[in-house]
C-alpha cells in the first residue's frame, strides 16, 4: 500500500528500453469504483498535451521510480478513450471536505492510501484542530468533486452488536421453563421423605451469569490515534515550475474551443486570444489542463 505522495513526482522508467519516459504528475481517480485508473505524466513534450499510464500497466512503484514495460504503455489523451471522461470529472479526493451522512464535517481529506491493484484502501482526514484519523474504503459512500461522504460509525456499530448479544441471554432466561418441574415437587412433598428435591432452586444462581456482559465494556473501544503527517515542499516547487512553463507556452495562442467553468461561466471563447486573465480564470476553475489541450 502506497500513499499518493509516495507515487507523485517519481520518474517513469521503461524496463525494456532502459530510458526515462517522464515524471508522474497526478492520479486519475475513478470515483465510481473507488480506485486509481491511471497516472498522468509530464515529459519533455508536455506542451503537446496530457499523457497517461493506465494503472494496470504499472509493473511496480518503488521508492525511487515507477516502472512500466515500455513506452507503448503511455497513452496520448486523444487516444485514451474512457479516460477522457475521468479527466473531465476531475475528481481529486485530496482537498475535499469529509462529511458524514448526518451532515457533520469531520475535516479535509489530506492523503490517500492506494493498494497494489489501484484500489483506494483508506483516506486520511485532518480535523480543524490538526488531529488526523483514517477512514477505510468500506466507510466511504461517495467520492465527490468537493465533498467525500463517509460513514465512520459503520465499523463501530459492528463492534457493538456482539456486545449486546450476551445481554438478552435468552437461553439463560429459559430456566423459568423449569417451573413446571416444581409441580411434581408438590407431589413429592406428599412423600415427605424427599424434600431434598427443593434444592433445585439453587439453579437460580445461573442468572448470575448476567455479569458476563460486563467484560466487553466501552474500555475496549479505545480511540484511534494517528501521527501527524508532514507536507513535502519539493512537490510544491515542482508544481510551480511546471505551471510557469505552461503559462509561457499558452500566452498569445488562441483557444481551439470554448472553455467553461463547471457553473457554465465562459472562461474563453473559441478563437479568442489566451491572456493572463484567461489563464488566471482557468487556474481558479481547475481548467488549466483542459485549456492547454485546446489551443491552436
Amino acid at each position: 500500500m502506497k500513499k499518493s505522495v509516495e507515487i507523485l513526482g517519481l520518474p517513469v522508467i521503461s524496463i525494456t528500453e532502459g530510458r526515462e519516459l517522464g515524471m508522474s504528475k497526478t492520479l486519475l481517480i475513478d470515483a465510481r469504483n473507488g480506485l486509481v485508473a491511471a497516472i498522468t505524466i509530464e515529459d519533455e513534450e508536455w506542451y503537446r498535451g496530457v499523457k497517461l499510464i493506465p494503472y494496470e500497466s504499472v509493473i511496480a512503484i518503488g521508492d525511487d521510480a515507477v516502472t512500466v514495460t515500455n513506452s507503448e504503455n503511455i497513452l496520448q489523451l486523444e487516444a485514451a478513450g474512457d479516460y477522457m471522461a475521468l479527466m473531465e470529472d476531475n475528481i481529486r479526493v485530496i482537498g475535499t471536505k469529509a462529511i458524514t451522512k448526518s451532515g457533520t464535517i469531520q475535516g479535509n481529506i489530506t492523503e490517500l492510501y492506494i493498494g497494489d491493484d489501484g484500489k483506494i484502501e483508506k483516506c486520511e482526514i485532518t480535523a480543524p484542530d490538526g488531529t488526523t484519523s483514517d477512514v477505510t474504503s468500506d466507510q466511504i459512500s461517495i467520492f465527490g468533486k468537493q465533498v467525500t461522504v463517509i460513514d465512520p460509525s459503520g465499523a463501530e456499530e459492528k463492534k457493538t452488536k456482539p456486545v449486546s448479544v450476551p445481554a438478552p441471554a435468552a437461553p439463560k432466561a429459559e430456566p423459568q421453563a423449569e417451573v413446571p418441574a416444581m409441580e411434581p415437587k408438590a407431589e413429592e412433598k406428599a412423600a415427605e421423605p424427599e424434600p431434598k428435591v427443593e434444592e433445585k432452586p439453587a439453579e437460580a444462581p445461573k442468572a448470575e451469569a448476567t455479569p458476563e456482559p460486563k467484560k466487553p465494556e466501552p474500555a475496549k473501544e479505545a480511540p484511534k490515534a494517528a501521527p501527524a503527517k508532514a507536507a513535502d515542499p519539493k512537490q510544491a516547487a515542482a508544481d510551480k515550475a511546471t505551471e510557469e512553463r505552461h503559462r509561457r507556452f499558452l500566452l498569445g495562442k488562441k483557444a481551439a474551443r470554448t472553455i467553461k467553468m463547471d457553473n457554465g461561466i465562459v472562461i474563453v471563447e473559441a478563437g479568442a486570444d489566451i491572456t493572463e486573465e484567461v489563464l488566471q480564470k482557468a487556474k481558479l476553475a481547475n481548467k488549466f489542463i483542459e485549456l492547454s489541450m485546446n489551443v491552436q
